[in-house]
């Protein structure tokens, strides 16, 4: 008796343990990877964005030719005098419709669907035969991504660095609930015209580091599905729900001594 009390013990605890779902887990079939093909990341101007550029050299130029390629300085009010006085101001950009910059002295400048270096080569190229070796620094101010659904903490994240990975934005919303659908996580991302395309990605599988979705983009939406355990019992109220699950739970351990007395009777 003790010898049947012991198996059926040790195969209950087998049962649970098998029943771990795998859609739980980030990143599985690592061993099947390449890590050489990882996608390397960089990020791209994309039209409506606010665009921080200012323009220096070295220290030997006229810092007068140096000034005219940056935005004046605006003259706000001490609020202390009567005086105005001159306060130095972000020198931001907005990529028109059209995906062009109005950038002084060289005119309109197409940076829309350009990689960071590639917008800081096209001004460097266009200020060169004004100012010898300009120093181009430029940042995306607008770079936030969304994170929605099955997440802790909803909301948006801004990216100083201009560089976010699909992971850690999960991890700044304080990651997926365990009723979120890991396999089915919605990403929404506008394409170089500004309209919004929608891509699924399955966090489950390692060669997600792999996708060209990996890295987020500025203004890019995650949004987590409810799995198909919250989906079920949004049909229910939690009472219901509640007493769904014990029932559940007492037919199946039922059903498993059945089976296992069965087996030891023959």
């Amino acid at each position: 008796m003790k010898f049947k009390l012991l198996a059926i013990t040790a195969l209950t605890l087998a049962f649970l343990a098998c029943s771990t779902p795998k859609d739980i887990a980030y990143l599985q079939n690592v061993t099947a990877m390449q890590q050489s093909q990882a996608v390397a990341h960089e990020s791209t101007v994309q039209v409506n964005d606010r665009l921080l550029i200012t323009v220096s050299a070295t220290a030997m130029l006229d810092q007068t030719q140096v000034a005219q390629f940056n935005l004046p300085a605006t003259a706000v009010m001490d609020p202390n005098s009567a005086s105005l006085t001159q306060s130095p101001t972000l020198q931001t950009y907005i990529v028109d419709t059209e995906g062009y910059i109005s950038f002084p002295v060289i005119g309109k400048v197409k940076v829309a669907g350009l990689q960071h270096s590639e917008a800081v080569r096209l001004l460097s190229d266009k200020i060169s035969p004004y100012l010898s070796d300009p120093i181009i620094n430029l940042q995306i101010l607008s770079f936030n991504v969304s994170v929605l659904g099955e997440v802790l903490k909803q909301g948006l994240i801004p990216v100083e660095n201009e560089k976010i990975t699909v992971f850690e934005a999960l991890a700044a919303a304080g990651d997926m609930t365990i009723y979120g659908d890991r396999r089915h996580v919605k990403l929404i991302r506008n394409n170089i015209d500004g309209v919004p395309e929608i891509h699924e990605l399955d966090l489950t599988q390692a060669s997600i580091i792999q996708s060209p979705y990996y890295y987020l983009q500025q203004n890019d939406v995650l949004y987590v599905e409810p799995n198909k355990t919250k989906k079920r019992d949004s049909r229910y109220g939690s009472s219901d729900s509640f007493t769904i699950s014990i029932l559940s739970i007492g037919f199946t351990a039922i059903s498993m001594v059945v089976t296992v007395l069965g087996f030891f009777k023959k």
